[in-house]
């Protein structure tokens, strides 16, 4: 017996991804991941939210991030072990589904720890291009890690940049950043200290793995007139940013109840008030107001960029050899008979 086409799922391996990534160019998946958040953003209210679900231990953290918008649902499973690396492992896996809520069939499946840091540098990029000092030109990459490279390119791709100052506290892992940013036009300055990396830098994105309360931006480091893009800090007990920034300057999130839990902001009080990123690209609140205002994107990832993501990849992958027919979904010929089905394998 074989497999109706229903019961086939287009799966999408690394590989798949990888080369799917070099078919569509960098640069312009980056931007047309940034064109799907964008338009899932501005349809914010239709979608199921709720906070990740998630499984903390002393090592890490393992997670699920659903969401539907009526037609489609998504998830994303997903690892946080900032342990890994020392055991040569990557810090972040992942893997998503999206499915036809008609029928509850799975449309996709696919491996989303490249796509995970493709969207996430996506979500920034537009994010700083919403909210960043008009006219920015450079970035600090603060936390020089397997993220890096991605937010570099999608801020040059997306927001404009061409300068990006690096520094991490492992040397090694500048020079490996810095080797991989050769050749795509960015001009690329290697630091060595998180203070001489904002020198002259209008985007200040941290992005460290320590599951620890840091402080990698001090008060007295930050001045007037930058846009600061925090993606570090995104399960509790792991922060980035001095709680000094954060009062001075306007903090954007994506979904207050799951930020208030991960976010730079479990700092601050319950109330503290924020503001929702969605809020600001429809025109429903404001962004930046002044060249001297502080703006905070709180970043600690949210389910509706995987679902849009994955809505991505679905259409990109459509007619192409980027994804492998995967025998996932029971088909007998009679529904009701499952049952008939193994006897019939036998």
């Amino acid at each position: 017996m074989t497999p109706s086409d229903k019961a086939l799922v287009p799966f999408v391996s690394v590989d798949h991804m990888m080369q799917l990534v070099h078919h569509i160019g960098v640069a312009d998946m980056l931007r047309g991941l940034a064109d799907y958040i964008a338009h899932d953003f501005a349809r914010w209210e239709q979608f199921d939210k709720t906070p990740r679900v998630a499984s903390h231990s002393a090592e890490g953290v393992i997670e699920l991030m659903p969401t539907s918008d009526g037609e489609n649902y998504g998830f994303k499973y997903v690892n946080g072990h900032p342990k890994n690396t020392a055991d040569g492992l990557q810090t972040v896996t992942a893997f998503g589904l999206l499915a036809d809520v008609d029928t509850g069939y799975p449309v996709l499946l696919t491996e989303m720890t490249m796509l995970t840091a493709l969207r996430t540098a996506a979500t920034s990029a537009l994010v700083a291009r919403t909210l960043a000092p008009r006219g920015a030109t450079t970035m600090a990459m603060i936390g020089n890690g397997a993220q890096s490279e991605f937010q570099s390119l999608a801020m040059q791709a997306i927001a404009g940049i061409t300068h990006v100052r690096l520094y991490d506290i492992d040397a090694a892992a500048t020079a490996k950043c810095a080797a991989n940013l050769a050749g795509t036009g960015l001009h690329v300055t290697a630091c060595t200290s998180a203070q001489e990396a904002i020198e002259g830098a209008q985007i200040l994105t941290t992005c460290t793995a320590d599951k620890a309360y840091a402080t990698i931006l001090t008060d007295n480091m930050v001045g007037a007139g930058v846009h600061i893009n925090a993606i570090g800090g995104d399960c509790p007990g792991k922060t980035e940013i001095a709680p000094g920034i954060l009062t001075r300057g306007d903090i954007f999130v994506e979904y207050p109840p799951q930020t208030r839990i991960e976010g730079d902001i479990q700092q601050l009080p319950e109330d503290h008030p924020v503001t929702e990123i969605w809020q600001v690209m429809t025109g429903a609140a404001k962004g930046r107001t002044s060249d001297r205002q502080i703006t905070i994107f709180d970043s600690v990832g949210f389910a509706i960029e995987d679902f849009s993501a994955l809505r991505y990849v679905r259409d990109s992958i459509a007619g192409s050899r980027f994804y492998h027919p995967l025998d996932l979904l029971a088909d007998p010929d009679d529904p009701r008979d499952l049952f008939g089905m193994l006897q019939r394998a036998g």
